[in-house]
């Protein structure tokens, strides 16, 4: 793993890159809410495996990234970054396909991204995506303080394992929301849904039906909206939000790499 410094709409902005020496696919992971790019390691490893330089950003306020923790005020500049990274994966592969890969609010960014630049894209994967009908924000923007309600490391997946590491993450944030990202998380909502679909875009779909963070109905309504109704989607029984880090990852890994696979 090499790391990359960029200059970011507001900061700037640390760039993880999993190098291939032969690369046939560019891949960009976009992470989630509180968190950073190195919880990656292990899909990015799958990636390269199957031919693909990985390229994940930390998003503004997030990780080694600039910025007070975890405030977006405009989630159109974090897309703006996320095309910093696309170009800079590009400048060192010309014309290889470019993947794009959103977990949680990455989920949010990358279908944001797929409305902006979906033209340059090969495919999208939406895994446990902010999309479609989250309640969250406007609950929590009814408050006067926005009440401290930290994610439960046991609702992220089975593996316990996985909750304790998240828990003991210093680069993750384990304070409350605060209200500009809310205001954002709701703003951009809207826009993603008003913005009509991505056309003939390939996209996949992977969301646990036991995620209790971003519950899978809302989703639907999102991911239905954004891919004309033509997603491919992949449900897995018993699974929580970070499917990525299920018990059952192995098969989640096998679905990302056959899909994208029958993409290329």
């Amino acid at each position: 793993m090499t790391e990359h410094v960029l200059t970011g709409t507001r900061g700037t902005i640390a760039v993880r890159e999993w190098p291939h020496p032969s690369p046939r696919l560019l891949a960009l992971v976009v992470h989630g809410y509180g968190e950073h790019a190195g919880r990656y390691e292990e899909l990015a490893d799958v990636l390269r495996g199957h031919g693909a330089a990985v390229f994940a950003p930390d998003h503004m306020g997030h990780g080694r990234s600039a910025g007070e923790r975890v405030v977006i005020e405009d989630f159109e500049d974090v897309v703006t970054d996320v095309h910093a990274v696309a170009e800079l994966a590009r400048a060192a592969h010309p014309d290889l396909p470019l993947v794009v890969i959103g977990h949680s609010m990455g989920g949010l960014i990358a279908a944001r991204y797929a409305q902006r630049h979906g033209d340059t894209l090969a495919a999208l994967v939406l895994s446990g995506p902010v999309i479609g009908g989250w309640k969250l924000p406007e609950q929590l923007l009814a408050h006067e303080e926005i009440p401290d309600i930290p994610v439960r490391p046991a609702a992220l997946s089975r593996d316990p394992a996985v909750g304790a590491a998240y828990a003991a993450d210093p680069l993750v944030w384990h304070g409350p929301m605060k209200r500009p990202t809310l205001e954002a998380f709701a703003r951009t909502l809207e826009t993603v849904a008003k913005d009509g679909d991505i056309g003939p875009l390939p996209l996949l779909w992977l969301h646990g039906d036991d995620d209790r963070l971003v519950p899978l109905p809302g989703s639907r309504t999102g991911v239905e909206r954004l891919s004309g109704g033509a997603a491919t989607e992949r449900i897995y029984p018993g699974a929580r939000h970070e499917v990525f880090n299920e018990t059952n990852k192995a098969e989640v890994f096998a679905d990302v790499t056959r899909f994208l696979d029958g993409v290329l």
